[in-house]
């Protein structure tokens, strides 16, 4: 077990945890959820040891071991990759350090022969005999592969330094794993396999992520980081989510009788409990579901942005039309032959193995690159909004406030732009008060995309072009954008990490490759799942294919 007793920080005036207490137990998996700047992280780093709190302790049962996702990625780079998963044991390392040392002795003395018999019982006890191939069988299931092991770090691209700092914290099944981010830089065969390896976990697990899939596939309960306090519920992201709803619309409903409300959630709560899988986890979480009463589901304290876009007009049957479209950057081919007409109703999202690829795409689309070779032709009717992946060029002049800013996009179908119609735009997504008279030189990277969104919004665009939506965002603003391109009327053309927005959104799924696209009227995990498509994927990339 882990305690947080009485555990209080502040920076200067900014009190972030006042008097927090709570129990973490073995066989869940917490997901620590909270706002941009709640101090998610900061709670990980206390837990850890790596912050000490004003006040408080964090209690740990004695004898127990705790692992902890690294996110300096350059702090094993002078180690194989082998050797920096084994690390991950830290006892382990050091005795089987301390017995080398002690055999590379010339003058091997009788003591030396006594203690290098202990270090030996205990490296045994320990795993330690099967530890290299033990950390082999890790790597290779993160997609590591075998000619990389006695690479030395510094020397193995960025994405398997994450899959190799992974396999380090899972390595050695610690009793406690403290997993930042994990699934940041990761493949979704790799997350896969991840969520597979958590959800069956028997340890403790406590987790920061803003991947909503992930959470729900991984966690028994989520610690709500709120106000300075954190609460544990019970149930993953979206039995919290979508409870703490339920909750404020039933304190909203004053002519609904008492008993009615309360079937209603015992209703609710069995509809979670019946979804359970058989993974321990999913076990765990339902008898944890079964053991809740009513009077902790409480509404929840967040504001959600109010992100709504609405269409001037509809768009009309010639939409977008793209032939033997080809790109390559620096002699290496991002795409080629990409031919495909968008219809009516097209929610599509786009996949590939190379990012810059889906980047370089929306970028020609919107006429801010050129292709090497091929056709863009879009419809008269379409009224695009772009989300693009870099958004610093709209905020090269640094004087402006957010109302100035603002004020620069409105377009000319929009008339009596005052004070309040502004305002109104920028209150949607949460800037409030004299928020509005701040600069966007002192804006942070999710402030800059809420801006970005309250501009598109201003459009009343009939095609929107999302280049990874979710990438700065809080869980508030990524469920309401998922939600808003859910209800939206109009084109939808995006590529994004989020699992839950790519599901949940698109109806067609176009993957582009060197040797041509996959195009396809199916969701996102029918794609996955489809063995042909799995077969096309592997002959289409080739020997292109990034780990």
């Amino acid at each position: 077990m882990i305690s947080v007793k009485n555990v209080t920080l502040s920076f200067g005036k900014r009190v972030l945890f006042d008097e927090v207490n709570l129990n973490f137990t073995k066989g869940n998996c917490y997901g620590v959820i909270g706002a941009n700047g709640a101090g998610k992280s900061t709670f990980l780093k206390i837990l850890s040891g790596e912050i000490e709190p004003n006040k408080g302790t964090v209690e740990i049962t004695p004898g127990e071991r705790m692992s902890v996702l690294k996110q300096n990625h350059f702090e094993f780079d002078e180690v194989t990759v082998l050797n920096a998963v084994l690390m991950g044991n830290k006892k382990l390392w050091e005795i089987a350090k301390e017995r080398d040392e002690i055999y590379a002795k010339e003058d091997f003395t009788e003591e030396d022969g006594i203690r290098a018999g202990e270090l030996e019982a205990e490296y045994g006890e320990m795993g330690g005999y099967t530890a290299e191939s033990d950390a082999g069988v890790l790597l290779g299931d993160l997609g590591v592969k075998e000619d990389l092991h006695n690479v030395l770090m510094k020397d193995v691209a960025g994405n398997i330094k994450v899959r190799v700092l992974i396999a380090q914290a899972l390595f050695g099944n610690p009793d406690i794993l403290l997993l930042d981010e994990p699934t940041n830089d990761l493949d979704v065969e790799t997350i896969g396999w991840l969520e597979n390896f958590l959800a069956d976990y028997e340890n403790i697990v406590i987790v920061v992520s803003h991947d909503r899939h992930f959470l729900d596939a991984v966690c028994t309960h989520v610690a709500d980081v709120d106000r300075a306090k954190i609460q544990i519920f019970s149930g993953n992201y979206s039995f919290w989510y979508e409870s703490s709803q339920l909750m404020a619309r039933q304190i909203a409903d004053k002519n609904k009788k008492m008993e009615d409300k309360r079937k209603d959630l015992m209703d609710f709560i069995a509809r979670f409990s019946a979804n359970a899988s058989k993974s321990k986890q999913a076990t765990s979480r339902k008898k944890a579901l079964e053991k809740l009463v009513i009077e902790d589901i409480q509404p929840s304290n967040r504001k959600y942005p109010g992100i709504i876009f609405k269409q001037q007009r509809e768009v009309g049957n010639q939409i977008l039309n793209i032939e033997k479209l080809e790109k390559s950057v620096d002699g290496r081919k991002l795409f080629s032959d990409v031919t495909f007409s968008v219809n009516k109703g097209d929610k599509i999202a786009f996949m590939s193995k190379d990012h810059l690829a889906l980047t370089t795409f929306f970028q020609i689309i919107n006429n801010e690159v050129p292709a090497d070779s091929g056709k863009v032709e879009w419809g008269t009717t379409v009224t695009s909004a772009y989300l693009p992946n870099d958004n610093a060029e709209y905020f090269t002049n640094k004087d402006l406030n957010l109302m100035d800013w603002l004020r620069q996009f409105v377009p000319p179908h929009v008339t009596d732009v005052d004070e309040p119609f502004l305002r109104g735009f920028l209150g949607k997504m949460l800037f409030s008060g004299d928020e509005i008279m701040k600069k966007t030189s002192v804006l942070s990277g999710g402030e800059k995309v809420r801006c970005m969104i309250s501009r598109m919004m201003l459009q009343d665009p009939n095609v929107v072009i999302l280049d990874e939506p979710t990438n700065h965002l809080d869980l508030e603003s990524i469920q309401s954008f998922n939600e808003s391109m859910i209800n939206y009327k109009g084109i939808v053309l995006f590529t994004t990490h989020d699992h839950a927005f790519m599901q949940s959104v698109a109806n067609r799924i176009i993957e582009l490759t060197p040797k041509g696209i996959i195009d396809r009227m199916m969701t996102f995990d029918e794609y996955l799942a489809d063995e042909r498509v799995k077969a096309l994927r592997a002959e289409m990339y080739g020997t292109e294919v990034l780990a």
